[in-house]
């Protein structure tokens, strides 16, 4: 069973210079938790984040990086970026223009593959210098949540998970910088992952 993983720095995570092109995110721990719960099970994991990546960098390689593929397993994180890399002018995408960048990726994953398909909610920790990215930030959860109803297999819900989580402990322990997951933050996606990948394969 092939199994890929995309996104952006959130997914790479160091994954270009580790010589096993996994990276030390929550890949990492995710590969870990599926070899412990299928320890007799064949998979080829493969890691395509790319650090800095929006929706429409996704697209711009979605052919060679996706569909060439063939996974039989696909999950996307992707988005925060294009409200983080908008935010200093707050000349914010429009929404339709990333949902349609977003749809497009989709769509030829339903019609060039067989791949189930798992969405990751962006997300955002709460840190001061950082929370007016909600702003644009949240109606761009909204559309990933749209989307995953409409294409996913399963949906890991971040965005909602760490604000839950952030209740009985820091945003920053789970990201110092309210984005990049520290070892906690990639562990408990790595769990969440784990329990979408058994919905998946059933």
């Amino acid at each position: 069973m092939r199994i890929l993983f995309q996104g952006d720095s959130i997914t790479d995570a160091g994954r270009r210079t580790d010589e096993n092109g996994i990276g030390q995110g929550y890949v990492k721990y995710a590969i870990e938790n599926i070899k412990n719960a299928y320890p007799r099970a064949e998979f080829e994991f493969i890691n395509r984040g790319i650090s800095g990546h929006k929706i429409q960098d996704l697209l711009n390689r979605w052919d060679q990086d996706a569909i060439d593929l063939q996974p039989d397993v696909i999950s996307i994180l992707i988005g925060v970026n294009d409200t983080w890399h908008h935010a200093e002018q707050r000349d914010w995408i429009p929404n339709d223009q990333f949902e349609a960048s977003y749809r497009a990726c989709l769509e030829a994953l339903k019609a060039k593959t067989k791949a189930k398909i798992i969405i990751m909610e962006q997300f955002l920790c709460y840190t001061d210098d950082k929370a007016f990215f909600r702003e644009d930030l949240d109606p761009k959860v909204q559309i990933t949540r749209k989307l995953a109803r409409e294409y996913a297999d399963a949906f890991i819900p971040l965005d909602g998970i760490f604000a839950s989580e952030s209740i009985t402990a820091a945003p920053t322990y789970w990201a110092e910088d309210g984005v990049h997951p520290t070892e906690a933050g990639a562990r408990l996606i790595a769990k969440h992952y784990l329990e979408a990948f058994k919905k998946v394969i059933l």
